[in-house]
């Protein structure tokens, strides 16, 4: 029976050395106080030109990102592969918004496909698309407000970008993963990638999009898809994550007062994650799934819902994936398993990369028992291996 207790197998790719590392990285962000002044003190280093780059390439950027290019990532690559565990590179540098800054991030996406294509341990590319456009443009399409004819060029040209991304994705055979945006952009989001899945997807699911299950309209999306690609003819690719952009969801709607579309209670999310992650299954001669979540009970569901459906524990259109960095006893007991897995490899100039790190600290300071899941399990694998090393 599967179990995510194995803290052997969870940290089998980990040396004394990771541990301990890893032990006083998550002591540190369970801290609350400590993140924020970490915050704080890092956007005054980096404006200051203190030489801090070193130390956090170190420990906080060495635990959760692959490297600050993709050779860099090569290592990391190989390491997970070992243990039949997939990577996905995520260039993670945020904040840019000139056309420039678009192209070039778009360029590098497509470089990560084609290394895929070459590479058997990577077997999906992703993107954010306000990495590749702007956000205020994707808004103002999404509420159905008329663009100025800077901003029509604005939009075509993030099109042009996601199509020449999916295009690559579709000429190389890599699937690709779009990452979700908040709920105001997010409308003209699903419409492109629907297109996107029109138009690649016809033999099988290659573009993948995101939905974020504490909203409380998935289900209704997903159904909705579906009826889409069966009338159209093409297969469906969807990425299942919780969520990352509750309370600025909730602070907007009560500011301008409309619904929150965010589920009320963590449980309703659970709930919704769990009611597609079955809808899907059911559906998988048309859908392909990849169940990003840290959620032990959620990665159990999906395994007794494969042995119930006689469903193979490799088989193609389900991955499971983490964060790199993260819940290891769920990706390496899963892939020990036998069932696919893939992590989260972000990667990027370690100045640029800055937003996601402190975004990674903060999410494990807030997200309810995450940070003591992790530092119980680093604990049991210390002492376990001390008390092998006294028996040899």
């Amino acid at each position: 029976m599967l179990s995510f207790d194995n803290t052997a197998n969870a940290f089998s790719g980990k040396t004394d050395s990771d541990l301990r590392r890893s032990y006083w990285l998550f002591k540190l962000v369970s801290n609350t106080g400590l993140v924020n002044f970490g915050r704080s003190f890092t956007d005054f280093a980096i404006k200051a030109h203190l030489p801090i780059r070193p130390f956090i390439k170190a420990t906080i950027f060495k635990q959760f990102c692959g490297g600050e290019n993709m050779d860099e990532c090569l290592k990391t690559v190989e390491t997970l592969g070992k243990y039949n565990i997939g990577s996905i590179l995520d260039y993670s540098v945020e904040g840019k918004e000139s056309e420039g800054d678009f192209d070039h991030t778009a360029n590098e996406i497509i470089e990560t496909l084609e290394l895929a294509a070459k590479a058997p341990h990577i077997p999906f590319g992703v993107f954010k698309p306000t990495g590749i456009g702007r956000m205020d443009v994707m808004e103002k399409v999404s509420s159905g407000i008329a663009l100025t004819n800077t901003e029509q060029q604005a939009w075509q040209n993030m099109k042009n970008r996601v199509d020449n991304i999916c295009r690559a994705a579709f000429e190389n055979n890599v699937r690709v993963l779009i990452d979700a945006e908040e709920s105001w952009t997010q409308i003209a989001v699903d419409a492109l990638v629907r297109d996107m899945m029109e138009k690649y997807n016809k033999e099988k699911a290659i573009i993948y999009n995101t939905a974020q299950m504490y909203r409380t309209d998935r289900l209704m999306y997903m159904e909705n898809l579906l009826k889409d690609a069966r009338q159209k003819h093409y297969f469906i690719g969807i990425k299942l994550v919780r969520g990352a952009y509750m309370e600025k969801e909730r602070e907007r709607a009560s500011k301008m007062g409309y619904p929150s579309p965010i589920n009320a209670t963590k449980a309703d999310t659970d709930k919704e994650y769990n009611t597609v992650l079955e809808f899907c299954v059911t559906h998988l001669d048309k859908i392909s799934i990849c169940a990003g979540s840290h959620n032990e009970d959620s990665a159990i569901l999906l395994v007794n819902l494969m042995k119930q459906n006689n469903i193979l524990s490799n088989h193609s259109h389900i991955w499971f994936s983490q964060l790199l960095g993260m819940s290891d006893h769920i990706s390496y007991n899963l892939s020990k398993a036998g069932y696919n897995v893939a992590k989260y490899v972000p990667y990027g100039p370690v100045k640029n990369v800055l937003p996601y790190l402190i975004r990674r600290a903060q999410e494990n300071t807030s997200v309810k028992g995450q940070t003591g899941r992790e530092l119980n399990l680093l604990i049991k694998e210390k002492q376990r291996r001390k008390a092998v090393k006294k028996t040899t």
